[in-house]
């Protein structure tokens, strides 16, 4: 990259920064709900929203994730692998969940919206962001259109999911997310940090998606169920994970145009508000038929993205072997089976109509 480059990048981050942990400030200062995930995310998105140049954090934001996925896998014990197939009933309900959203989806972007063949399916699928970009991208799909659909998604969902969980269960989301460090060994926190960067590099040398997250949570299993780590990461370092990943969603919206919002963005909040109905009807079946304590039903049917999910988990003490396994038997059926679908599905005469 040219020196001249690097500067406008360096300046633009730094920007991104400051902006990322004034919102973090104010909410610490307001006592609101999630404040180093909210705070910077909303923050940014209000900056971005009015213009502002801003940058992601590349590589260091890439693996501040890993963090989360040492998070879920340091939490996966022998009791907890004993209790897996009690949930077996609840997981089977995921292929009809993911089902569902597609029946939905699919016709509200495509007929509604106009969006093509290839922007419909890949925006309907609740996968992972970048997933659902490389795959519509390669179907010739809308890329920009499908970031804003997915990234509208993340936002509401992120944003609108801690508040319903204060009121209906009163939890404290503002308070830190584990032991300081300070309590935690200097062994454990070196061994966190190698199994998140290596878990991190192999699993994106194999392929596999989510490798920032998947990578270190597979690594830490393993240490976690041969007793070599005994802990999750420090509060502050799920704090820092928290403010990279909101500072994140929100730079997506950087350079959005006004047709953008009126059609890319509009689209998105009436696909969340419909993935919302979805939910709660799978949401309440569970807790009815008594498969799922309310708060892990709740966490485990809400289509958000893969590390704000954990992220929120993680804070709210909920089951996070039950909340994360659900999550990836969603990713994984949707990386899958959604390119195959999609060509199994594609129209004859597939023409915009946008």
């Amino acid at each position: 990259m040219p020196p001249v480059f690097r500067h406008k990048l360096t300046h633009r981050r730094a920007l991104t920064f400051a902006i990322a942990g004034a919102g973090a400030a104010v909410f610490v200062a307001l006592g609101l709900p999630l404040p180093m995930l909210l705070g910077p995310m909303l923050a940014c998105l209000a900056a971005a929203l009015m213009g502002a140049r801003l940058a992601g954090s590349g590589q260091l934001g890439v693996f501040m994730r890993t963090f989360l996925g040492v998070a879920v896998g340091a939490s996966i014990t022998p009791q907890v692998v004993s209790r897996l197939g009690d949930i077996a009933v609840s997981l089977a309900m995921v292929p009809l969940f993911v089902c569902v959203i597609a029946l939905v989806g699919y016709p509200l972007f495509r007929r509604v919206f106009g969006f093509d063949h290839a922007t419909a399916w890949y925006g309907a699928m609740p996968g992972g962001l970048q997933d659902m970009l490389v795959f519509g991208e390669e179907a010739g799909g809308d890329v920009r259109a499908l970031s804003l659909i997915h990234a509208t998604r993340v936002l509401v969902i992120v944003t609108v999911a801690p508040l319903m969980m204060s009121m209906a269960w009163g939890l404290d989301l503002s308070q830190p997310p584990g032991t300081p460090i300070a309590q935690t060994s200097l062994r454990e926190i070196a061994v966190m940090v190698a199994a998140g960067y290596l878990g991190w590099k192999i699993a994106e040398r194999l392929g596999l998606f989510g490798a920032s997250i998947l990578g270190p949570m597979i690594l830490a299993t393993i240490l976690s169920l041969t007793g070599i780590i005994h802990a999750r990461p420090p509060a502050e370092v799920i704090q820092a994970a928290q403010f990279f990943i909101g500072m994140s969603v929100g730079v997506k919206y950087v350079g959005i145009t006004l047709r953008e919002l009126r059609v890319d963005v509009t689209a998105g909040l009436a696909y969340t508000l419909a993935l919302a109905l979805i939910s709660l009807l799978f949401i309440e079946t569970l807790v009815s038929l008594g498969l799922a304590p309310a708060l892990e039903a709740f966490l485990a049917f809400l289509p958000g993205g893969q590390a704000e999910m954990v992220v929120i988990a993680i804070i709210a003490g909920a089951d996070l072997a039950f909340v994360v396994s659900h999550h990836l038997l969603r990713l994984v059926l949707v990386i899958l089976l959604a390119p195959v679908v999609a060509r199994l599905l594609v129209p004859g005469d597939d023409r915009s109509g946008r």
